[in-house]
């Protein structure tokens, strides 16, 4: 799951240890592909000037049970008097999460990622979660649900901690609904953070398959 990085976050992501996480070079980012790719522990990462498949050792995922949102995140919610929604904007959150940003200018998230992304989500297979200040969107993220697997893609903020907000929806949406896997991708500082924790990519894909298996949705 990405976000804005800071200079630390980039070089780490260029780093040796996440090209060999790279599994595969080529193809058409679709909904059907992306649903193979991602019932195997595999996703797309940039498809300019050639699309990239990545399964990372380690992994990064938010820990359904031990995560907490910090104490600051809880007061600044109360504080802002944000409100949250499931699905109201999905193509709006990843439109925003594609932007670029003084930090970051330019993304992976083309139109291509966006077209077969939205059609996920018409299929019931690809949802947001928003994050309004009144009638503002100021901050959201997007991802896959398989069973009880949520992948997240990414996020985005206009207004300070609005994405760390929309994770901690996420995480409490997912866990009143059964979920058992929350995916952040690659393993990063501002992840880290964020509350993420590494594990193997064994251990991923051993997960992976038994919140598949869930009788659950999103």
């Amino acid at each position: 799951m990405q976000e804005d990085f800071d200079q630390d976050d980039a070089e780490r992501i260029s780093a040796n240890e996440v090209i060999e996480g790279l599994v595969a070079v080529g193809g058409v980012v679709t909904p059907d592909s992306l649903l193979r790719a991602y019932r195997t522990g595999v996703f797309p990462w940039s498809s300019d000037p050639v699309l990239t498949w990545w399964s990372p050792d380690p992994r990064a995922i938010f820990d359904l049970e031990r995560y907490r949102p910090s104490k600051s995140l809880r007061k600044r919610i109360r504080r802002e008097g944000w409100t949250f929604t499931v699905d109201r904007d999905f193509e709006g959150v990843m439109r925003r999460c594609a932007e670029a940003t003084p930090s970051r200018p330019t993304t992976w998230i083309t139109g291509d990622f966006i077209a077969a992304y939205t059609e996920l989500h018409r299929r019931g297979a690809a949802h947001s979660v928003e994050v309004y200040a009144r009638d503002d969107l100021v901050g959201g993220l997007y991802g896959v649900s398989l069973g009880g697997f949520f992948g997240g893609e990414s996020m985005f903020h206009l207004s300070p901690d609005a994405s760390k907000a929309a994770l901690a929806y996420l995480v409490q949406h997912l866990r009143e609904r059964g979920f058992g896997l929350l995916d952040a991708q690659v393993p990063t500082p501002h992840l880290t953070r964020l509350g993420a924790v590494e594990i193997s990519r064994g251990e991923y894909l051993a997960r992976l398959r038994h919140a598949m298996a869930l009788q659950v949705t999103f």
